[in-house]
Order: C-alpha cells, then sequence, then structure tokens
C-alpha cells in the first residue's frame, strides 16, 4: 500500500524578518530616544536595568543583587515580584526577616 504525500498548492512565502535594532536579548523594546541598554541602565530611574549603588549588599533578598529590600516600599514590591524568581521562598524569608510586620497573620 502506496502513501500519497501531500503537495500544497500554496506558493512558498518568503519569511525575512528585518532584526529590530530597538530590541535587546530578551525581546524587550527599548523605548523611544535609547540606542542601546547601556545607555538605558544610565537613565536616572531605571534600576531594574541597572544596579542599585547606594543600597548595601545586605539589602538585598535575591541573588546578584536583585530584589533591593532596603525600604519597607520595596520591600513589599519584592514580596509582589518574588514569584519571578527561581527560589521565591528565599526572597520572602528574607523579607520578614527584616520585616515582620508584613508577614499575613492568620
Amino acid at each position: 500500500m502506496k502513501v500519497k504525500k501531500r503537495v500544497s498548492t500554496k506558493a512558498p512565502t518568503k519569511t525575512t524578518k528585518k532584526k529590530d535594532s530597538r530590541r535587546y536579548d530578551d525581546g524587550v523594546k527599548l523605548p523611544k530616544g535609547v540606542k542601546n541598554i547601556t545607555e538605558l541602565r544610565k537613565r536616572p530611574g531605571m534600576s531594574n536595568a541597572g544596579t542599585y549603588k547606594n543600597v548595601p549588599s545586605k539589602d538585598f533578598a535575591g541573588p546578584n543583587k536583585t530584589y533591593p529590600i532596603n525600604t519597607k516600599a520595596r520591600a513589599k514590591s519584592a514580596l509582589r515580584l518574588a514569584h519571578n524568581a527561581a527560589n521565591p521562598a528565599a526572597i520572602k524569608a528574607k523579607v520578614y526577616k527584616k520585616y515582620p510586620d508584613l508577614k499575613k497573620k492568620k
């Protein structure tokens, strides 16, 4: 018994996409007026793209100086975003150790 191959009746299309130069590694689009990620990191207020120079190393809940917890507002933010981390329980534990009043009461 011979099996027939399906033959497409559609003409082949060319799918060459021009690389968007306004995108970086993870595909996130850069804001207007920013040429590259290095320039973005130098902008004030772009702490999620760069480093925290004025925060001591002990005031981070995550690895590699991520999830700063030097203020209560940042600690709350770290709790909200902990689900994105590889080890969310460790981040929550460090936040609750520094700010026990943030722990939900049962």
